[in-house]
């Protein structure tokens, strides 16, 4: 008889008995799991399961065991635990090939990236419900060029409000989509007023969230994708999900990019949108940094200026909106974390 049950990850025991068990599948079990479940044969594990937020993962049942529907007890007992913790949205990222097995069971595929990954869902908060919340805000575009912009701004700087003047030129509306992950030092509703603020004056500009399907990384399956394939398929699989099912949705046709030669992952994510946007009919303009003096202006050059007190060099790169923000109690706040980020990286 075959029994499902917690495993409790504070044992280090059984924790090491579900690692052992994934990489005979090759899937590594890292990132923020909140719950484990399992199938056991008398006293074999024969298969698993995990939660992570809303992500069904490291789903594996031993060959021998296959086709005999364990799949959907796993599912099943995911689900539920969810829902006890008030998820009733779900995601899988899974390889290509298992898509028919989940449709099967009811999901909904989002976008298949080949050969990397495909993304499914069921339930609530779908990509379709995303967009039927953006689509009354920004309008159906109809007859108009409209362009598209993600940015996350950690903090918002010059160089931001340069691409985005460069983009409301070139185009009838631009949709700025302020990357909703809360993973920068710079809260999101932070980053997203100060959007906003930075570019009032810009009357064909509209900004809304990204939501979690624009460059969400939290809920990206690493787990299953290895080396060097990790960043080329989370990058594909973020501009498949954009240009096959967001711009058609919003009549957007083109997107407006930085260019940052030293970022790698920046690079990959660009190299990534030309390949999949000509596919789909995007346009994808890729507009150099802009520099004053000798400083190309980054967030990143701002966050090091406030861990070193260089006000002179912050002034320089961030519009008065941004410095306002700075000086408030809230971006006091913020900059003291920078600067306890900093001290612990020259400790380290």
């Amino acid at each position: 008889m075959i029994t499902e049950k917690e495993i409790f990850l504070a044992d280090s025991r059984e924790k090491s008995q579900v690692i052992e068990f994934l990489g005979t599948f090759h899937l590594t079990f890292t990132g923020n799991i909140e719950y484990t479940m399992g199938l056991f044969d008398q006293d074999r594990l024969i298969g698993t399961g995990s939660l992570s937020g809303r992500v069904l993962r490291d789903i594996a049942i031993l060959p021998e065991y296959q086709g005999h529907g364990l799949t959907h007890r796993i599912i099943r007992n995911l689900k539920s635990e969810a829902l006890r913790r008030g998820v009733a949205g779900y995601q899988i990222f899974t390889k290509p090939r298992n898509v028919p097995v989940f449709e099967h069971m009811g999901f909904t595929c989002v976008a298949v990236a080949e050969p990397y990954a495909a993304l499914l869902e069921e339930g609530e908060n779908t990509l379709e419900d995303y967009l039927s919340r953006m689509k009354p805000l920004v309008g159906d575009g109809a007859g108009l060029t409209r362009g598209a912009i993600v940015m996350n701004c950690n903090p918002f700087t010059k160089g931001h409000r340069a691409l985005i003047e460069y983009a409301s030129k070139m185009c009838d509306e631009i949709i700025i989509f302020a990357v909703q992950e809360d993973r920068s030092l710079f809260p999101f509703s932070d980053r997203f007023t100060l959007i906003k603020q930075g570019t009032h004056d810009l009357k064909n500009v509209q900004i809304i969230s990204g939501g979690d399907y624009i460059i969400s990384n939290a809920t990206f399956p690493t787990y299953f994708i290895k080396g060097t394939e990790e960043l080329d398929a989370q990058t594909t699989l973020d501009a498949t999900v954009f240009a096959s099912r967001i711009a058609p949705a919003l009549n957007i046709t083109v997107r407006f990019v930085g260019d940052e030669p030293t970022d790698a992952t920046t690079n990959a994510y660009n190299t990534a949108m030309k390949k999949v946007f000509a596919r789909h009919g995007i346009a994808l303009h890729i507009i150099p940094r802009k520099e004053i003096g000798d400083k190309v202006i980054s967030a990143s050059t701002v966050r090091k200026a406030l861990a070193s007190d260089d006000w002179d060099t912050v002034s320089e790169l961030v519009p008065p909106t941004t410095l306002k923000y700075l000086k408030s109690e809230p971006g006091q706040e913020v900059i003291h974390k920078i600067k306890l980020m900093s001290k612990l990286k020259e400790k380290f």
